[in-house]
């Protein structure tokens, strides 16, 4: 009896439906992974406080021509003259809110003085009217502060 050595194929994997596999992986992978997200700038939600109705009329509005032209409530002023004002009022009312208007031209750090003397004063709030804001306020009461263009 003689064995008879058959031909054998030789083995392989089929690679035919491989791309498919690794397609529906990737499918897979994508769809249980946890996807990370950016939630953007972290603020603070203000607190169940009472409230306190502030008209604009009391608020302090700072005016800002160009360098070193300041317009306190109306009246001209120096960053000097501005510190002691705002510190007065601050004393009658710490909350007391100020707007800081500046014109277009005005170079920034005309508008960074102000905001540095406004912190180191520890004014809590700050308000930089836009463009909108101004031309609306400006039908009231003689508008906010001088000049508006």
């Amino acid at each position: 009896m003689a064995i008879q050595v058959r031909n054998r194929i030789p083995a392989e994997i089929p690679t035919a439906s491989m791309a498919d596999i690794a397609f529906l992986l990737i499918i897979f992978f994508m769809l249980t992974s946890v996807f990370s997200s950016n939630f953007g700038l972290e603020y603070g939600l203000p607190k169940n406080e009472p409230l306190t109705e502030v008209q604009p009329q009391e608020a302090i509005h700072i005016h800002i021509a160009g360098p070193g032209q300041y317009l306190v409530d109306k009246r001209a002023a120096t960053l000097p003259q501005i510190a002691g004002y705002l510190d007065m009022k601050l004393k009658q009312n710490p909350k007391k809110p100020v707007i800081v208007q500046t014109d277009p031209d005005v170079p920034y750090f005309a508008t960074i003085e102000v905001l540095d003397l406004c912190k180191q004063l520890r004014v809590e709030s700050v308000s930089i009217p836009t463009s909108s804001e101004v031309a609306v306020w400006a039908g009231f009461a003689g508008g906010i502060g001088g000049t508006t263009r």
